[in-house]
Formats: C-alpha cells, structure tokens, sequence
C-alpha cells in the first residue's frame, strides 16, 4: 500500500514532512513483528497509528486488543492483562482469560504503558521476551503469540530516570520508537485537515460551511492546538453544528479557540511565525526591532505561575532574589522595554546573568558589549516561545557546566521538567 492510500485509509492526514516520514515508518515495520512504541501527546493520533500498523501487518486477519493501561485500577490490573482462575481473588467465580490471551495470533496496543504499576512491569518484561505469563491464581505457565504496539504521552527516558518505570521493560519497549509530532509543528497541514473535517460534518449533519475569513485562517494556523488533531475535529464539528451556514471569521472561531487552557499556560499563546517576503517591509522592521523584549513583555503579561517559561524568565531576571522573593513580588505592570537594555552581565567571579541595565546598572554606565539574545536570535527575528526556552536552557546550562540539578534550580522548573524539555529541543 503507497503512502496516500494509507492516509486515506487510516485518517493520517497531512503533508508535511513530519507526517510523511510517520508513515512511511509505519510501511517499513509493519509486515514484520518487531515491537513499537509510539510516543505523543495527547491527540496525536497514536492510537490510529497502531490500528494502522495491524491491519497492514502479517496478523491483521485476528485480533487487535486494546488496553488504555492507565484507565485499569492497580488492583485488578493483572488479571485483566494476564487472566485468573476460579476462586483466585474474592468474585472469582469462574477462569477468565486476560488480554494476552485473548490477543493470541494477533496485536495487543499497550496503550499509557508510563502508568502500568512496577511490580506489573515485570511481567510485562517477561511475556514480551518469552511470551510466558501466569494467570492470577494460577502455577501453570501460559503463552502468547502476540505482537506488542506500546504508546505514551510521557517521555519513558524520564520515568526511568525518576524510578517510575523499569530499564529494562524500557529497552525493550524502544526497539522502534515512532514520534508522533504535534499540530504545532506541522502548521501547513492544519487548514487541509481543518477543511477536511468540515466537508465530513457538513455532509454528516447536512449543513452548508460558508468558509471562512483570512484572518480565521491565520488564527488557525498559528493557535497552538494543544489538544493536536483531536481538539481540532472538535473545533471543527462545533463550527458546523453550532455556526450552520455562517461565514467564519476571527472573532467568531475564537469563540471555540479561548479558555481550552488554564489562563495563562504558554499554550494558550500562539505561535510566533515568520513574515513572508510578500508582506510589507515597514511593518516587518517594526515588529523585528522589538526583537529581544518579546520574551520579557511574554513574562509581564501572564498572570499565573503555570507557566514554566515564566518561571525561567523570573529566575533571569531577578538572579540575585531567592524564590520567596520572587513570589513576593508585585505583579508587574505592563511596560516598554529598550532593547538595548537587554544584555548579559559578568559578575567578579567571570559568572553571566541575563538582566535588564536599569535593574542591575546606573543609568550612566555603559552596558556590557554584545547581547547574548540578540546574536542567539539574530536582528530580524522574532523568536517563539519554544525558541526562548530553548535558549533559556542553554545559557543555564552553560553557566553551570551541564550540572542539570543547578541549571533547573536556576531557571526555577523541576529537574523532571528539565529533562523533558531536553528532550523536546534535542539537547541532549
């Protein structure tokens, strides 16, 4: 089967080149039995993915048995995976075979396997190696011929790395490893996908979509979508519904858009996307000599401390404060900044911080030279907020000499959240 036909088939849809490479992994491993992990968030599409990577497979002719792992009570979790005997726990009233069993010949989709309790990740382990498990209850070994497809919205690394999940049902879980990217990231399929979900809801609720505005389509394309292509067939089955035969426009669609996040959350803001050269010129040089403060009128602007760039920001700009002063603080009000203000500073023992000069100097002192954000983003560049993290990071990390304890405890987020997003920016 080529790739459009597999999109098709399977509701993969886009054309970016993160969706194709997605699917042209899918072909490669599905015809063997090689286990897969498919790692996501939330609405990205995983569990297609592995319904996808069945019904192309050598075992598409039986069962594909899914488990949402993290939907199972620890209490009874073994024996929905592995089976029980009769009398083996109170209301044991006769045998009953698990999902392994049951998945016999086929494929079993592991779905949450981050929250799958320790002393069952053993048995996992085991079955996935050998195919042997014993029913709860039970001395006689059973087996299994079944192909494993896991999924997570968690990085595993970093439940490793916390003691949440075991390193060796890690290794052996990671034998392919497929990422299923987020809306976000392939922005160019968002109208296609978004257009394709309204003529399916048109015709399934017999309603007429007008289209919508330029300026809906921009918002569109730059809201974060935090609940990636799942949040997206809901805006767009709503708009069908609830806007029947009404022309879109921003003001509209954003009725749909605002308060999915708590207020305040970086995900709530959209993504800063580049001019193209087609608009005007006076309006580009405008935006782009602001360059620098973008990130600090981004810090001054939220309201709460759910955001971890918030938190990464403060840390920056108030680096001589302990976290009970910074929580002390009034909230800020909101204000220009001089770019030129924006600049590194080197204290007696050779250590930089990022600062604002009016906050660290006298309003007669030259500021240091060279601005470590405007050579990391360049002139003309309005960075996004993954960008600003990014380097964020790498100047914590620069600082103290890759030491991830201090570096988080400096840019004010958990080490947990430091791993991630080390992983997220390929920093590792």
């Amino acid at each position: 089967m080529d790739r459009q036909a597999l999109q098709e088939r399977f509701g993969l849809n886009g054309e970016s080149a993160a969706i194709r490479q997605v699917v042209d992994k899918i072909r490669q491993i599905a015809k063997t039995d090689i286990t897969v992990l498919l790692q996501g968030e939330s609405g990205t599409g995983k569990d297609v993915t592995a319904r996808a990577i069945h019904s192309i497979s050598e075992r598409k002719n039986s069962d594909l048995v899914i488990v949402n792992c993290g939907a199972i009570p620890e209490g009874i979790i073994e024996s929905e995976l592995f089976g029980h005997e009769k009398g083996a726990f109170t209301g044991a009233h006769e045998a009953r075979k698990g999902y392994f069993e049951k998945a016999d010949n086929g494929t079993i989709f592991l779905d949450e396997i981050a929250d799958t309790p320790k002393n069952i990740q053993v048995k996992l382990l085991r079955v996935l190696e050998s195919g042997e498990f014993f029913r709860v209850g039970s001395s006689k070994m059973y087996t299994s011929n079944v192909r494993v497809i896991a999924a997570t919205n968690k990085d595993l690394w970093e439940e490793v790395q916390q003691g949440n999940f075991r390193e060796d049902l890690y290794y052996r879980l990671d034998t392919v490893k497929i990422k299923l990217p987020p809306l976000r990231d392939r922005q160019e399929d968002v109208v296609p996908i978004f257009r394709k979900f309204v003529n399916e809801f048109s015709s399934k609720y017999d309603s007429v979509f007008k289209g919508f505005s330029d300026e809906a389509r921009e918002l569109l394309i730059s809201y974060r979508w935090p609940g990636n292509v799942r949040e997206l067939k809901n805006v767009a089955e709503q708009l069908v519904v609830l806007e029947k035969s009404q022309f879109i426009d921003k003001e509209r669609l954003q009725k749909y858009l605002k308060g999915r996040q708590h207020q305040g959350s970086a995900d709530n803001l959209p993504v800063v996307a580049a001019k193209s050269d087609s608009e005007d010129e006076h309006e580009f040089k405008s935006s782009s000599s602001q360059d620098p403060t973008l990130i600090y009128r981004a810090l001054v602007e939220m309201r709460t401390d759910l955001s971890d760039l918030k938190k990464m920001l403060a840390k920056f700009l108030y680096s001589s404060f302990s976290q009970k002063e910074i929580k002390a603080l009034p909230e800020a009000m909101p204000r220009e900044f001089d770019p030129n203000d924006i600049s590194v500073y080197t204290n007696e023992h050779g250590e930089e911080s990022l600062g604002i000069r009016s906050m660290n100097r006298n309003e007669n002192e030259e500021p240091a030279e060279g601005s470590a954000i405007q050579s990391f983003f360049g002139e003309d560049e309005i960075p996004s907020i993954e960008k600003a993290e990014k380097f964020l990071i790498q100047q914590a990390l620069k600082k103290f000499e890759g030491n991830r304890r201090k570096a988080s405890e400096a840019l004010g987020v958990s080490e947990r959240t430091l791993y991630r997003k080390l992983d997220q920016y390929e920093l590792q």
